[in-house]
């Protein structure tokens, strides 16, 4: 009998021990810490009949209540530890101190674990001592917090179970495999904006079709300088969008897959019949984003599609809007870049607030006093009440910023919308911020890619999306450096030490 008893001793203090390192090691296997420790206490506690059967004849009464009062204190600390386990893992919180969040998941991404149809399972496949394992492991742990049932995830290990990686096709250590009933998709990096942008692969049947007009001077897509499109073009397709280019004087009508067509800064007019043709495709209820530079630039010429937008309720200055708001001064940006930080309500501007945008080389885009006979105007972006809207060339040219009295004063309306029937129709007063220079300025890239997917009737994607890992480097001088190496190393084991030697001086002084 004692033997048996020391065996379920042994025994529970491994069930015990193996609860304590299953979060660690089996982070997944959250079902399995109940279980060992009811196993272990109750073994513990087993092992200790025969002990207490036979101290009742050896022992007097008020040794054994000592004895069986620590037994109670002991399968008491462990039903705290046990009670406050449970309720941590089924109300957890998480306080994020970065200085961008970059530990917490973007809108974008929780709006879409919330939304989930599909049952989506993840497959993390690295080796138990890969750095970017714990990453996985957090990412996974926070998508399954909000998406519930609809997200599950393991991690393998490719060495330990080769199966698994070549049923998967795994390459490479680190790899990523989400997977629906339909459609899988593999990510090679533990972070959020790729493994958002690979759930909406798998969670989207096919992908919309994005055209931008090519032909009239516009920014090309495969230019990466700063005044390209690549970034733009990057992101779209980051976000599930197929991006063309379209040569309208070519094709002569939009093509029927169009989900959106974007006009980015042309700066010759397009030709009448092109014009036809986007009359026509808006008339069947296309989608056009139009983003039309000033003439004050010296790099466009003509005034056709300013006509053309006036017949959808746009009026468009000839203007260069200059900018004296002194959040601009700080952060660097010239007078003709103006710092947006108004926004009107729509879908576009939902989850906008408290973010700044720039508007380089902006004209304003007011809506027209009177708008076409059911067609809807409404502004999306302001300039501030320090802004005005530039109309004298020959004093800009001189160095002069000073508003006129015929100027149009602030605040005005550098991006609004149109909607007629299904048409919809959005105009920005410049092409600069969608350009690889100003694209990943503060909301830039959130503002562009929120109109894209509003014209797409893809309002579900509208939000801010994941942010850029920061860095943070802490720089120390020499002192501090001393202090920080000192205080782990010599303080304060020190006072650990010093403490040690009072207490036994003090207990040898009273014996």
């Amino acid at each position: 009998m004692r033997r048996i008893a020391d065996w379920a001793f042994y025994l529970g203090l491994i069930a015990l021990a193996a609860a304590v390192i299953q979060p660690f090691a089996l982070p997944a296997q959250g079902r399995l810490w109940w279980p060992l420790v009811g196993a272990g206490v109750v073994l513990v506690a087993l092992s200790a009949l025969p002990w207490l059967a036979a101290a009742r004849h050896k022992i007097g009464g008020r040794t054994l209540s000592y004895g069986l009062n620590a037994m109670v204190s002991i399968v008491l600390v462990l039903g705290v530890i046990g009670f406050v386990e449970a309720l941590s893992a089924k109300h957890s919180a998480r306080l994020d101190l970065t200085e961008n969040k970059r530990r917490s998941l973007s809108p974008q991404t929780i709006q879409m674990l919330k939304g989930l149809k599909d049952d989506v399972n993840a497959v993390g496949f690295f080796r138990s001592d890969q750095p970017g394992k714990r990453v996985a492991e957090d990412l996974f742990k926070q998508y399954a917090g909000y998406a519930g049932k609809k997200f599950t995830w393991k991690i393998v290990d490719p060495d330990s179970d080769p199966g698994q990686a070549r049923r998967y096709g795994i390459e490479s250590y680190g790899t990523i495999v989400l997977e629906t009933k339909a459609r899988s998709e593999k990510v090679l990096d533990p972070e959020e904006e790729k493994l958002t942008n690979g759930l909406l692969k798998v969670t989207r049947e096919g992908k919309r079709i994005v055209y931008v007009v090519q032909g009239h001077g516009e920014h090309e897509l495969g230019n990466s300088e700063r005044a390209g499109f690549s970034e733009a073009k990057g992101a779209l397709e980051k976000s599930n969008y197929e991006v063309k280019p379209l040569v309208l004087a070519r094709e002569g009508k939009v093509p029927a897959d169009a989900a959106v067509v974007i006009i980015a800064g042309p700066r010759t007019d397009l030709l009448a019949p092109e014009m036809e043709a986007l009359d026509a495709f808006l008339g069947r209820g296309g989608k056009v984003f139009v983003m039309i530079d000033s003439t004050f630039t010296g790099r466009v010429r003509g005034d056709g599609v300013v006509r053309f937008l006036a017949k959808y309720g746009f009026d468009v200055g000839d203007n260069l809007i200059i900018e004296l708001n002194p959040v601009g001064r700080l952060l660097g940006a010239s007078a003709d870049v103006p710092i947006i930080q108004a926004y009107e309500p729509h879908p576009i501007t939902r989850d906008m607030g408290g973010i700044m945008t720039t508007f380089p080389l902006s004209r304003s885009v007011q809506p027209a006093k009177t708008p076409p006979a059911g067609t809807t105007v409404q502004p999306l972006a302001k300039t501030s009440q320090q802004s005005w809207g530039e109309t004298n060339r020959a004093a800009l040219q001189r160095g002069q910023i000073n508003p006129d009295p015929e100027d149009p004063k602030g605040p005005l309306t550098v991006a609004a919308v149109a909607s007629k029937d299904k048409a919809r129709l959005v105009v920005y007063g410049t092409s600069e911020i969608a350009a690889n220079q100003y694209l990943n300025f503060q909301g830039n890239r959130d503002f562009f890619l929120n109109t894209v997917s509003w014209l797409a009737e893809e309002e579900d994607q509208i939000t801010v999306r994941p942010k850029d890992t920061k860095q943070t480097p802490i720089f120390l001088s020499a002192q501090q450096g001393r202090v920080v190496a000192l205080l782990p190393l010599v303080v304060l084991p020190g006072l650990v030490l010093a403490g040690g030697i009072v207490a036994l001086i003090r207990r040898r002084a009273a014996n």
